[in-house]
């Protein structure tokens, strides 16, 4: 049985836990162990969560959900990392991970080990545990500016100030942004580069009952 989606974890299987030298941020896209996708990690409402950004094979379903309704959404944009709380006096968070590869939920920890890799380690039933690394391919990303509970989220800037001596149709327009490069979005930004943006506003996280 496979725990953590994406993952050759095997329940059962050896684990080796880390302990982080430093405190890190686990925010920020990682690379699962297999190499098959991405998973962008952010803090949402005060709670660590973590969804699909990128699939090496595109196209993914859900088919193995035991929701009818469900088995036909995409894997990409999915939530796989739920509510998962920090741990008082530890660089810790725990709560669920929901495995596409059985449609099951499962409690689960999230550690981070140093700042480029972050370790998974779920359990069934309270037992029968196993982990894996993930690898750090995305910086850390800042709380989302739909958190209620944000700081340091971008400040708006405001209007550009009007040209001086300009008035009415006489006023320069301003000339049209370029388009940006494919591949310049950043996590967190919505685009071509970038379809999934802002996971904190993933209906699934952002409905999420508190």
């Amino acid at each position: 049985m496979r725990l953590a989606l994406y993952t050759g974890l095997i329940l059962g299987g050896g684990f080796t836990c880390l302990t982080p030298a430093l405190a890190a941020d686990p925010t920020g896209d990682w690379r699962v162990a297999d190499g098959v996708a991405n998973i962008r990690v952010a803090q949402c409402n005060g709670s660590m969560w973590g969804a699909v950004s990128w699939e090496k094979q595109p196209g993914g379903r859900d088919e193995y959900n035991p929701d009818a309704s469900k088995k036909t959404r995409p894997t990409l944009g999915m939530a796989t990392l739920i509510d998962m709380k920090k741990k008082p006096g530890a660089d810790q968070w725990e709560g669920q991970v929901y495995n596409a590869k059985d449609g099951q939920l499962y409690s689960a920890t999230i550690t981070p080990a140093g700042t480029d890799q972050l370790e998974i380690k779920g359990c069934v039933m309270g037992f029968l545990c196993g982990g894996e690394t993930w690898t750090r391919v995305g910086p850390p990303i800042p709380l989302s500016p739909a958190n209620a509970m944000a700081k340091g989220a971008p400040k708006s800037t405001g209007a550009a100030p009007k040209a001086q001596g300009t008035t009415g149709a006489t006023a320069a327009q301003p000339a049209p942004a370029a388009p940006k490069a494919a591949g310049t979005a950043k996590p967190g930004q919505k685009g071509a580069a970038d379809p999934v943006g802002d996971i904190c506003l993933l209906p699934e996280i952002a409905g999420f009952a508190h």
